[in-house]
């Protein structure tokens, strides 16, 4: 799989900013097992989904691993991003990233600390977008989406992204939650879901 990986990236353990204010800037990605930084095609098709609505707002980047997800965000014009990851390794090179890229470490704060630890302990918030891509194997996008949907972290229309393996069952839904988007790319299923209670 990491053969394979390296033979579609352009820089093989570097990331790509596909769109926005940073298009093309190159980042180092950290040597951490597992670490799946979400490919430049499925980047562009979810934020052609979300566009032009991505400015201007809240986001919310569990299992951050490289960023890819919210720092494409932030180059894409969203006011903040708070990026949570469970990996020294991973969270000290991001936060090396967000310092290149210069004008994102004000609207950028790196959380260190585990996913669902950071949904049961955060202050009220409101997130207009969730990126959920935790490592494949670990499988918890059910429980994380119950934990969002428990807590007071979404705003009034929000939308979650999930992004699994093809060959997991998609996860099981709040009540109220629907999938408006779908989508699959080699071995990765991707979809987009609105929040219940939201416009």
């Amino acid at each position: 799989m990491a053969g394979r990986k390296q033979k579609t990236r352009p820089h093989a353990g570097r990331l790509r900013i596909v769109a926005g204010n940073w298009r093309s800037r190159l980042l180092d990605i950290a040597d951490v097992e597992g670490l799946r930084p979400t490919s430049e095609r499925i980047r562009e098709t979810l934020f052609n989904w979300l566009a032009p609505g991505i400015a201007g707002t809240r986001c919310l980047d569990l299992f951050a691993g490289t960023g890819a997800l919210g720092l494409e965000a932030l180059s894409r014009g969203a006011r903040s991003v708070v990026f949570v990851e469970r990996s020294p390794v991973a969270a000290k090179q991001l936060e090396n990233n967000i310092a290149i890229l210069g004008g994102a470490s004000s609207a950028a704060d790196v959380v260190r600390g585990d996913a669902l630890d950071y949904l049961r302990h955060a202050a009220d918030d409101a997130f207009d977008i969730v990126f959920l891509d935790p490592p494949f194997a670990d499988d918890r996008l059910s429980e994380t989406c119950r934990l969002l949907a428990e807590g007071s972290l979404l705003a009034d229309g929000a939308l979650v992204y999930l992004e699994m393996e093809r060959s997991q069952h998609e996860p099981e839904l709040p009540d109220g939650w629907q999938a408006e988007k779908k989508k699959t790319a080699g071995n990765v299923r991707y979809m987009l879901v609105r929040a219940k209670g939201s416009a």
